[in-house]
């Protein structure tokens, strides 16, 4: 017998004959380990303190230091399903308190039990003491990339120059998953995105003049949405579209105090958005500007681009779908002549 099992504790009284003893209580008490430990529901505290035993198969677990400060003795103890069970004889409650993994053994063995139809099993209850809140994943991510970034011998090494050419190949491989309309693509898609960013991030932790963190990104992109949203989070009203976006552009202008509409275009993208881009930007600010009286192909490219942008297309993603039918196109012709 395990000494550190519910058989080391005195087992209650026998019921008397005839009577029908009360098969007692499980409850298996999860917690997060993306919360703070000692932050539990009230009925989890509420099932500690009136339960007659509590049991952890991990002497480490956080959440111990805390259960024992609000006086909560927690025996560590592994038990298996059967002297759980007899652990519950006389209509005791056992909490227990389960392990990152969930206690998996204890939960199959109390399952084949009950399975048998013979004995006579306790109530079981899955009580989650503590539960993620949206994006509680995010923090995994965190500690997963600055685990790479120590211990890696290619993530070490990147700097924020040498990753910028996979930022672009995710982004472009977003957009095409977007267009694609492949739910799961789009999902790995927006992962890799993701992982940029917090790459990008864990490098800049290391800076020695400038540092900061992905908890700056993040205060930094939240700010600036409360800023700009100030129908939401203020006293303005916007109730189309189009009011939000001239909330959007009043405050962003007073915020960056550019001398031209034209400042903070990026050059480097590909050609048509950038067209598209300072054709937007011309037009909210009503500004007419005839375009060069330039012949040649580019020039031809930059009206076509300014009439996509007039009449609300995106002229890349335009392009794009017209490329992909021409490559259908192309394999279709090439399946043709195989055959």
């Amino acid at each position: 017998m395990n000494a550190n099992s519910p058989e080391a504790t005195p087992r209650p009284e026998q019921a008397a004959p005839g009577t029908a003893a009360a098969p007692g209580r499980i409850v298996l008490l999860t917690t997060s380990h993306r919360v703070a430990p000692g932050l539990l529901s009230w009925p989890a505290w509420q099932a500690l303190h009136a339960a007659d035993q509590v049991l952890c198969a991990d002497g480490t677990h956080p959440q111990l230091p805390y259960l024992r400060e609000a006086g909560i003795t927690v025996d560590e103890a592994s038990p298996a399903a059967q002297e759980l069970v007899d652990a519950c004889a006389g209509g005791r409650t056992v909490v227990v308190v389960a392990t990152g993994e969930g206690e998996p053994a204890l939960t199959d063995g109390l399952a084949r039990l009950a399975g048998t139809g013979r004995v006579d099993m306790p109530e079981l209850e899955l009580l989650p003491a503590s539960y993620d809140l949206p994006g509680a994943r995010l923090l995994d991510l965190v500690q997963v990339m600055d685990r790479i970034r120590a211990e890696c011998p290619w993530s070490s090494r990147q700097t924020h120059k040498g990753l910028a050419k996979y930022g672009i190949e995710e982004a472009y491989e977003l957009v095409e998953a977007i267009e694609e309309g492949d739910r799961d693509e789009l999902r790995e898609e927006l992962g890799d995105v993701l992982l940029q960013v917090v790459f990008h991030a864990r490098i800049a932790e290391e800076d020695l003049e400038a540092p900061f963190s992905i908890d700056d990104v993040a205060g930094g992109i939240v700010a600036k949405l409360i800023h700009r949203h100030p129908h939401v989070f203020g006293d303005e009203t916007a109730t189309t579209p189009e009011e939000v976006k001239e909330h959007w552009l009043r405050t962003k202008a007073v915020e960056k105090q550019r001398a031209s509409v034209t400042e903070g275009i990026p050059l480097g993208q590909p050609g048509l958005a950038l067209a598209a881009k300072l054709a937007s930007r011309a037009r909210t600010a009503n500004l007419d500007i005839p375009l060069p009286a330039v012949e040649g192909i580019g020039y031809d490219l930059l009206a076509l681009a300014v009439r996509a942008e007039s009449e609300g297309v995106d002229p890349e993603a335009a392009l794009r779908a017209a490329a992909r039918a021409y490559r259908d196109a192309i394999r279709e012709t090439e399946g043709g002549d195989r055959a």
